[in-house]
């Protein structure tokens, strides 16, 4: 009987664990900078060219992927480093 219980209960929880390891690998590291000081960065890096920030999404592989418009409404593309914030070559 006991064994049944813990056979059960191991089955329960595995999917749970698994779920909490997507998350954690989906989530930017411990170490990275706040979003809004990245943002910062970017508003005075490319304050030149900047017009304005369409979209900021977290990337499984490791990087903020950013859309903005320039000035001149030109549609750019960027990875960031979370760590740094800086732009990171394809």
């Amino acid at each position: 009987m006991t064994f049944r219980t813990l056979t059960a209960a191991a089955l329960i929880l595995s999917p749970t664990a698994l779920m909490a390891q997507e998350a954690m690998r989906g989530a930017p590291p411990a170490d990275a900078m706040a979003l809004s000081e990245i943002v910062a960065k970017m508003e005075t890096d490319l304050s030149a060219e900047l017009g304005y920030i369409e979209d900021i999404q977290w990337d499984d592989d490791g990087y903020y992927e950013v859309e903005y418009r320039t000035q001149d409404n030109r549609e750019v593309e960027m990875r960031v480093d979370p760590t740094t914030g800086e732009a990171m070559t394809r």
